[in-house]
């Protein structure tokens, strides 16, 4: 269409140049003529701009030599201008995409710094209003007397000369309670079956996930130990989000959310028929936490016989006061990496990074005494009572695992051979085996004869092996690390067999803690996301609820 303008228009020049000479000749001949028709004044053909034009005349293109051609052309002319126009609503879509997801991110940081400020003043009025509530000074009481609250005050404490606290020490009558322990337990063992109860091999081998229930804060995920209370079925974690969280496992639903500590909650247990709830964490603290009559757990002593001040400290906060602490890098030397229960229920063991244990009194939160080895100076990164009560369990962070006797508090075997810390240990309910996890995997020890009987690694030596243990009957094994493994305990010649591996579906590849349910019908596994999962049989749950 473009040539067949250029073409029109060269001709209509040519006539109009042939047509003016023609006039401006006529003008000459004429004296009426040959002016110029705005200023009056004569023209000479000198006052004459000649028109160029081309003299060849390009020849029409074949498409308009016809109708048929000329309406193709115009159609080509169209789509090019819709195909322009299509481009052009093209930009303006991105461009508006552009400036609205600018405009949503800028609405989204407004909100979150609003969100973060208004918790920020809530904390400080909060932090304000515990302050005023926690006295300022404790009267000394004599003897570990009740206070008219009933919480224990802090005890004036003698020094020795190096400036380390004199513990009361395990006394003879506390000795006799675990000796007769020890012998009722031993009793019963002898006579231990496997219950009928026990879910079989075959019904192990079918467990898949029945359920996800997010416990912990989305913020700071990450759950790193969990307790059973098998009579009531109920389940406590404790989180890196500074939390415990007990639960309960038929319903569903959470029972309490045990707040205090300033870090992670690195171990957890359930202690005097579920009542209580000892927690250990990385601020260097242990807690006891007391059932109420409302079905909340309020923490009842913090003991700080692992940090450096060594001071016992009570609060009296109201119970509908909950405060939240900002997470910083922890100092790693004095964590509180475990805390296990007696089977007394009376007594409880926590073992730090500081390189000691420390032996309590469940009642009035009295440290009996506070054990060290002297030749070493790693410290404990796991720890658990034998079943009969008399020997302690300790796994450093210097690959070593360590027998402790509570009467003497001596340490009276050692093994070595693993690799990296031993992050778990789990003794068997027979009695004769210990099974302990590391870098390198797991590894099952004869308390019989002292010496390793069996080596599992399950994974490559970048995957440590994160935690380990026996099911209450002592026929099952489960480990976990970047999945789960299940194995079927045998004797000390014969093979355990893997009979179940179940994936860890948190995506971490962290199964941090894990523990059989009553009768093994189900097992409790956390990992480094928010979420408690129960690995089970399918259509177990259903019939149960």
């Amino acid at each position: 269409m473009s040539q067949l303008s250029n073409f029109k228009r060269r001709v209509y020049l040519d006539i109009f140049a042939k047509f003016r000479d023609k006039l401006l000749r006529q003008g000459r001949r004429r004296r009426d003529y040959g002016k110029c028709p705005v200023t009056g004044e004569p023209l000479t053909m000198d006052d004459i701009v000649p028109v160029k034009t081309g003299k060849i005349v390009k020849p029409r293109p074949v498409q308009a030599a016809s109708i048929p051609g000329m309406l193709g052309m115009f159609q080509i002319e169209w789509d090019g201008l819709m195909l322009s126009n299509f481009a052009l609503e093209q930009q303006l879509h991105t461009a508006r995409q552009e400036l609205s997801h600018a405009l949503y991110q800028h609405d989204a940081a407004c909100r979150v710094i609003a969100r973060l400020k208004k918790e920020r003043d809530e904390a400080r009025a909060l932090l304000a209003q515990a302050e005023r509530q926690v006295p300022m000074a404790v009267t000394t009481a004599p003897n570990g007397a009740a206070l008219s609250n009933g919480k224990r005050a802090a005890e004036e404490e003698e020094m020795d000369p190096s400036g380390k606290k004199i513990r009361l020490g395990i006394s003879g009558d506390v000795i006799k309670e675990l000796q007769d322990c020890n012998a009722a337990l031993s009793q019963q063992r002898k006579r231990r079956q496997i219950p009928a109860t026990l879910a079989p091999v075959d019904d192990v081998q079918r467990y898949t996930q029945l359920n996800s229930y997010p416990l912990h804060k989305t913020n700071k995920p990450g759950i790193l130990s969990l307790d059973i209370y098998y009579p009531k079925d109920i389940i406590v974690t404790g989180g890196v989000d500074s939390n415990a969280v007990v639960f309960d496992r038929p319903s569903g639903q959470i029972v309490s959310t045990l707040s205090g500590h300033s870090k992670r909650v690195t171990s957890v247990r359930f202690a005097a028929e579920g009542e209580l709830v000892v927690t250990g964490s990385a601020d260097k603290t242990v807690c006891l936490w007391q059932s109420s009559e409302n079905g909340n757990y309020d923490c009842r002593l913090t003991l700080k016989d692992h940090s450096a001040e060594g001071l016992l400290e009570t609060t009296a906060l109201p119970t509908n006061v909950e405060v939240r602490f900002a997470y910083t890098l922890p100092f790693l030397d004095n964590w509180v990496q475990a805390v296990t229960v007696h089977a007394t229920n009376n007594y409880f063991v926590s073992a730090s990074l500081d390189g000691t244990w420390c032996f309590y009194d469940l009642g009035s939160g009295l440290c009996l005494a506070q054990v060290a080895d002297a030749s070493e100076s790693e410290g404990y990164t796991s720890a658990a009572f034998h079943p009969d009560g008399l020997i302690i369990g300790a796994g450093t962070s210097g690959a070593q695992v360590k027998i402790w006797d509570v009467k003497s508090q001596a340490n009276v075997a050692r093994f070595d051979g693993h690799v990296g810390s031993v992050t778990s240990i789990s003794f068997s309910e027979n009695g004769y085996f210990l099974a302990t996890a590391a870098q390198d995997g797991v590894k099952l020890w004869d308390l019989r004869k002292l010496r390793n009987f069996r080596t599992f690694s399950p994974y490559d030596e970048d995957t440590a092996t994160q935690s380990v243990e026996f099911d209450h009957s002592g026929s099952y094994l489960a480990l976990g690390g970047s999945d789960i493994r299940v194995y079927q305990v045998a004797s000390v010649k014969s093979d355990w067999n893997s009979i179940k591996i179940l994936p860890d579906l948190s995506g971490t590849g962290k199964a941090t803690c894990l523990k059989f349910g009553p009768d093994a019908k189900y097992i409790a596994v956390g990992s480094m996301d928010r979420n408690l999962r129960i690995f089970g049989l399918p259509g177990e749950d259903q019939s149960e609820s």
